[in-house]
């Protein structure tokens, strides 16, 4: 039962960013002392609380209780990118009725406001579902239009004036309604993909990501999934991508603990796969990276209706936080087979809240339904560059630049576990050029990209 507190808890919240402005006006008093700066940084601060509420709203669940202002908000951005070697710099883009409002801001700097009146959220729905359309299918360069459209209005926007004199590499973009979906790695500027430029990740609000960093070390994985459904369509590379992920992290250079520590991994496979074993070994142990290799959608409607297939059960978004999760310890969730119905405002917000309803730092998850071999290639890269990559979202940038430039990604069967059976796999689909960003380009970060 949700107690009385708890509810004026959640009316104040939802009231927040609209009392915000009203209580500067009355600390201030109406004069030239509410200068236009601070008026500027009250609207990024009354943005974040709205987007905030929504999530809360969506969830039905409290999310954060401090809120950073724009200031505190570039101070952190120089703070991490100095602790990582990289600049990242966060925009919003949320989508209004008449109009596509955009603001950005780089470390150490103040928001730099870009409203485009040519642009209305019809336009952006329409233009992003075109692009999803088409990019979302291997046979042809139809997206490309809208890829390119998309791509002058979020980054263009800002690119020659902003991010390249700042050297941003990091985009950290908090999308609304509309925009949640969209596979920011295919984004195209007419002579490079978004991805061959920036590392990204898909943010609910600022305010609701882990801004700490720490590097991830050696640690324990924790790999399930199910290639058998009664109902739903197999996955025969699941077993080959659940040991090749785990052989990726046992072999890996490039950690600085990787000659003393070894990554500890346990795995579930098909008819082991169940609810009671998962929640076990979660409760037992905490666990660096979950991986789940199994279908997942996101779907229309409140958060039970969005689901994680396991062997005996589906799991729906509304139980995901009931599970043993050991946290903080929890850097990565990663979900390698699941879709969303993207242009949905709801399952939208279902896909980019997964990683605050699990309470980990970072997740990815795909936005559409991949190739089988695709997933394969692109979880083996992933998992390969993790202990060699600074960020999670970097890790995930190489991987995708690995299939877009095509090259073949070995996977080493023979070193995978001895009796690990690869009847179930094609070999003419592992023959498949995996450059078109069908492959690669719907996998997403999703919250931190540190």
């Amino acid at each position: 039962m949700i107690s009385l507190a708890h509810t004026r808890a959640r009316v104040y919240k939802s009231l927040r960013w609209l009392l915000a402005p009203l209580m500067c006006l009355l600390i201030v008093g109406p004069s030239f002392a509410l200068s236009q700066e601070l008026t500027l940084s009250q609207k990024v601060l009354n943005m974040e609380l709205m987007l905030e509420s929504a999530y809360e709203t969506y969830f039905d669940e409290d999310l954060a209780e401090v809120t950073q202002p724009p200031e505190e908000i570039a101070a952190t951005l120089a703070r991490v990118g100095a602790e990582t070697g990289t600049t990242p710099a966060v925009l919003w883009a949320i989508p209004r009725e008449d109009h596509l409002h955009l603001v950005l801001i780089v470390p150490n700097g103040e928001p730099i406001v870009r409203d485009l009146y040519d642009v209305p959220k019809e336009l952006v729905e329409t233009t992003t579902e075109q692009f999803h359309r088409h990019v979302s299918r291997p046979s042809s360069n139809a997206y490309m239009p809208a890829a390119r459209r998309l791509y002058d209005w979020l980054i263009g926007t800002y690119e020659d004036e902003f991010l390249t004199p700042a050297g941003v590499d990091t985009l950290l973009v908090c999308p609304g309604d509309g925009l949640r979906g969209v596979a920011l790695a295919a984004l195209h500027d007419g002579e490079q993909f978004l991805v061959e430029k920036y590392s990204t990740t898909s943010i609910p609000a600022f305010n609701l990501i882990d801004t700490d960093y720490a590097p991830i070390e050696p640690g324990n994985l924790l790999a399930m999934g199910a290639s058998e459904f009664t109902d739903l369509a197999p996955l025969p590379a699941v077993p080959v991508e659940l040991a090749s992920i785990a052989w990726q992290l046992r072999t890996a250079e490039g950690s600085a603990l990787a000659r003393d520590r070894n990554w500890q991994n346990r795995s579930l496979l098909n008819q082991s796969f169940t609810l009671e074993n998962f929640n076990t070994l979660l409760g037992r142990q905490s666990y660096d990276i979950v991986h789940l290799a199994t279908h997942a959608e996101f779907k229309p409607g409140k958060p039970d209706n969005s689901y994680i297939q396991l062997w005996d059960q589906r799991l729906t978004l509304e139980e995901v936080n009931n599970l043993n999760w050991q946290l903080p310890n929890l850097e990565l969730l990663v979900l390698s087979a699941c879709e969303t119905a993207v242009g949905d405002s709801e399952a939208e917000m279902g896909f980019a809240g997964l990683a605050l309803r699990a309470g980990v730092k970072s997740a990815v998850a795909s936005l559409w339904d991949v190739s089988d071999v695709g997933t394969l290639a692109l979880m083996n890269e992933f998992y390969h560059q993790i202990p060699q990559s600074t960020t999670k979202a970097e890790a995930l940038r190489q991987a995708q630049l690995n299939l877009l430039k095509d090259r073949r990604i070995a996977v080493d069967f023979g070193a995978l576990e001895k009796n690990l059976d690869t009847s179930d796999l094609d070999p003419e689909q592992l023959k498949t050029s995996l450059s078109h960003p069908f492959y690669w380009a719907g996998f997403k970060m999703i919250s931190s990209p540190w």
